[in-house]
């Protein structure tokens, strides 16, 4: 599985210089505006450019913005979208993995997932996750989760495919097929090919999440959890969002250093 590759081919939602990508940029900002949080700090998870973290940071007025992105050279881009929001925080850009964040990061008041991201983590790297997202926030942090209810779209909407056609430019077109599914990880794996030719250019292990899975296990390592559809934000661009608050971190620890690795 290679993360590198899959995001050399998906990545027009953060790249500073695509239009579309900083129309979600502002998308972001307005639906932040609109949330009643006080924050300082802003951590942002599987960061990639840093277009979500910059976001909030400009929303919320933060003083100090930190990027754990496993892909460094995504990282080194982010002083795009800080010219793109005319803010100077203090930065600091972390090439990690978040499954380990209480030893990459210090203490923020605000925590994001932005951009359905959830599908590269098996249930037992999500217990991780969010054990360790409520280990370093604050006492009154929150966690943002923007994500999408894929067993809905799948099971009732007829949008899983096989056979799916994820992306074209004017010299390939790149397709995904399901290749197995490992019943104890929960996870499909999916073969990605380019045409013409059939050339495989990576495989994926991907997790169909729904949202309210995601709440249940976010309410075991916070105190309030909840969900903002896009009918009640409002804010054109911008998937559901799971929010969680006041994390309980003495059950987050215990949890987080039992589930050091998945299956």
């Amino acid at each position: 599985m290679s993360l590198k590759e899959f995001y050399r081919h998906f990545r027009w939602w953060m790249e500073p210089k695509d239009v579309r990508a900083v129309q979600r940029f502002h998308s972001i900002v307005r639906f932040f505006e609109g949330q009643e949080v006080n924050a300082s700090s802003v951590l942002d998870l599987c960061a990639g450019t840093g277009i979500a973290g910059v976001a909030v940071a400009k929303a919320l007025s933060a003083s100090k913005l930190t990027l754990v992105e496993a892909r460094d050279e995504d990282l080194k881009r982010v002083t795009e979208w800080l010219e793109i929001a005319s803010i100077n925080p203090e930065l600091n850009l972390i090439a990690g993995d978040v499954l380990t964040l209480p030893t990459l990061v210090d203490k923020h008041d605000v925590a994001v997932l932005w951009g359905h991201t959830m599908p590269h983590f098996d249930p037992f790297e999500v217990v991780r996750l969010f054990a360790g997202v409520a280990v370093v926030l604050s006492e009154d942090g929150t966690f943002f989760i923007e994500e999408t209810d894929r067993i809905s779209r799948f099971l009732y909407h007829s949008n899983y495919k096989n056979f799916l056609v994820e992306a074209k430019t004017e010299e390939y077109t790149l397709v995904s097929l399901h290749e197995g599914y490992d019943v104890r990880r929960g996870i499909e794996k999916r073969g990605y090919y380019r045409l013409p030719g059939f050339e495989k250019v990576t495989e994926m292990e991907l997790r169909a999440w729904d949202l309210a899975s995601q709440l249940a296990l976010g309410k075991i390592f916070f105190k309030d959890a909840e969900l903002i559809t896009p009918p009640e934000h409002g804010v054109s661009g911008v998937s559901e969002v799971l929010v969680f608050r006041r994390p309980r971190r003495k059950i987050a620890r215990e949890i987080y250093s039992e589930f050091q690795n998945s299956w």
